[in-house]
């Protein structure tokens, strides 16, 4: 099965219940919300209060992505605010063990991203304590890119690692998902996709997602 998990930054922020509301219609997994600090990313967004707002409106799985510096200063926040998983990034943790049991200690499920540069190998003594591996398939900071190709091959080593220890890890992809770059995705052995422009964008959002769960039929 395929779960859809739509990104609020590509939402319309100014009707983002209404746009929650249509992707929640069709039958959406996860709703996907995107964290940045304009510091480990160039660029800014939301913080626990948004989250806190649209949980009293949504009984979706909330996903949060941490794209900042320091992370474990963010969790109890987000736990409060509502969030279901956090995503912290390799990259901006020196010490991950710590910042994922951090994560799992206070209740909720903990997941690890990797930027497109950086090798899935750098997750092997860890993988099998994540509820979640996230590849990123842009470079993390704005919305609207281009799908990567190079990293596909990435997903498929990521499907062999994870079969190889028998883990039930979620394996999820994002940035410049669209019907197209979804299903190579999925061929490659993701099972979460993260989708922003092509839901959010689209005239008709529900029909996006459900285009992008039918994935796991085809």
């Amino acid at each position: 099965m395929i779960l859809v998990a739509p990104s609020i930054l590509s939402a319309n922020f100014a009707h983002l219940g209404e746009d929650i509301r249509k992707v929640e219609e069709a039958g959406t997994d996860w709703l996907h919300v995107d964290v940045m600090d304009g510091h480990f990313v160039p660029n800014l967004t939301i913080g626990p209060q948004v989250v806190a707002d649209i949980r009293s409106r949504s009984e979706l799985f909330f996903d949060i992505h941490l794209m900042v510096e320091k992370p474990e200063s963010l969790i109890a926040a987000f736990v409060e605010a509502g969030a279901d998983l956090l995503t912290v990034h390799y990259e901006s943790c020196p010490h991950l063990h710590r910042v994922v049991h951090m994560i799992k200690d206070a209740g909720i499920k903990a997941g690890v991203a990797l930027n497109p540069a950086s090798s899935i190998m750098l997750l092997e003594d860890i993988i099998s304590e994540l509820d979640l591996l996230l590849l990123m398939s842009v470079n993390p900071g704005f919305g609207g890119q281009s799908f990567i190709p190079g990293v596909l091959d990435k997903i498929n080593k990521a499907r062999k690692l994870l079969e190889s220890t028998g883990s039930t890890t979620y394996l999820q992809v994002d940035g410049g998902i669209n019907l197209e770059t979804g299903r190579q995705a999925v061929e490659a052995g993701c099972n979460v996709l993260v989708a922003g422009s092509y839901v959010f964008k689209s005239p008709e959002p529900g029909e996006a997602v459900k285009s992008l769960k039918n994935l796991g039929s085809s």
